[in-house]
């Protein structure tokens, strides 16, 4: 009988670099990317180009933008209730495995502050408002109080955000959305029906194409969803099995790529909310657990990283003056000559890319 096979951090990292396209930069477009990487979050608008820059060979701005334009890519509530980018085909094959985490965000006390108005009155109030033409969420908040003033219109206004599949709506700006989006219905905007089929399967199997070798925890963490370890245990004949050093059982897809630990990593900068970063509630594979604390504020912004040696090894910040613009990094612990010559080098082409306007750039490590 052949024993499990015992995967080490070390080899989890070199196999999670490989699903990210962080050992070496993928020659792909941004659709197929972003679907390999099972989306992409998105809370702010910049981050998700840095992350593509990171991980495709020669990746321009406008690449992405126009699968943007075109509806190939689409801007829309996702796992754990946050804004991804996806494919359009991911999406509409996966919203409706978004919805459970999404139903459960909403909480027995804030139903009771609809003063009374069912749930799924305001729910159709709000798809059909946002059928009608694209708009911000301060427009729903306004049009759920005029239609129901005993409701508390936020409140109401997030049941809208949660049940009903939209889609932000994309312009001219140099990053594809504003700052305040409009948001149009999912079926609107696409010109096509979005199932709400709860395919918990796929969605599994996305997971773990992108982030795999992985415990069913972890696909939880990432999805926000709970149960989902029912969902591996009926996926566990198509699954190859193997074991962390704590005993615990990894799930993954056999022909997914599991390179040698020993693989070489360069640097790479990885941006704000990465998934990266978020998507294991083992995250040793990636990150030290001192320096997690270091890495999500208290109001949940996730700071921007870069990795040495494939883990991450500290934080990053542009800043943008005038006609000048500069890289900051602060290490977690003191770096050898030449990761800082490896960081800086890469960090000014990091630079070039964001702030292609700028006259001069800088780069800082300290």
């Amino acid at each position: 009988m052949s024993r499990t096979r015992v995967l080490a951090p070390a080899d989890l990292n070199r196999a999670l670099l490989a699903r990210q396209m962080l050992l070496e930069r993928a020659r792909a477009t941004p659709l197929k990317a972003i679907e390999r990487l099972a989306g992409m979050q998105a809370q702010q608008v910049r981050p998700p180009f840095v992350g593509l820059w990171t991980r495709i060979e020669g990746f321009q701005r406008d690449s992405l933008l126009r699968s943007i334009r075109r509806k190939k890519v689409v801007r829309a509530t996702a796992m754990r209730a946050t804004v991804h980018l996806f494919s359009t085909r991911d999406y509409v094959a996966l919203r409706g495995a978004f919805q459970p985490y999404l139903t459960s965000c909403i909480p027995p006390k804030a139903k009771a502050q609809l003063g009374g108005v069912a749930l799924e009155d305001v729910v159709e109030t709000g798809r059909a408002f946002y059928s009608e033409a694209p708009r911000s969420f301060k427009e729903l908040c306004g049009h759920l109080e005029k239609k129901y003033p005993s409701a508390h219109p936020r409140i109401a206004a997030v049941a809208v955000r949660l049940n009903v599949p939209k889609m932000q709506v994309p312009t001219d700006t140099e990053w594809g959305f504003p700052s305040v989006p409009e948001w149009s219905a999912a079926e609107v905007f696409l010109g096509e029906p979005v199932p709400m089929d709860d395919d918990a399967e796929l969605l599994v199997l996305k997971y773990l194409a992108a982030f795999g070798p992985a415990t069913p925890a972890d696909a939880q963490v990432w999805s926000g969803r709970t149960g989902l370890r029912k969902v591996f245990e009926k996926l566990r004949h198509r699954l190859k099995v193997f074991q962390d050093e704590e005993g615990r059982e990894l799930f993954d897809l056999p022909r997914a790529p599991r390179p040698s630990a020993e693989t070489p990593a360069p640097v790479r900068f990885i941006p704000e909310f990465d998934n990266l970063i978020l998507s294991h509630a083992d995250r040793t594979r990636i990150v030290d657990d001192a320096h997690r604390p270091a890495l999500v504020s208290k109001n949940l912004h996730v700071a921007a990283t870069f990795l040495v040696d494939g883990r991450v090894a500290g934080t990053w910040k542009l800043e943008k003056a005038k006609k000048s613009a500069t890289l900051r990094m602060h290490p977690f612990a003191p770096l050898p000559p030449g990761v800082k010559n490896e960081l800086t080098e890469e960090g000014g082409r990091l630079l070039e890319f964001v702030f292609p306007e700028a006259a001069t750039w800088k780069v800082s490590i300290g």
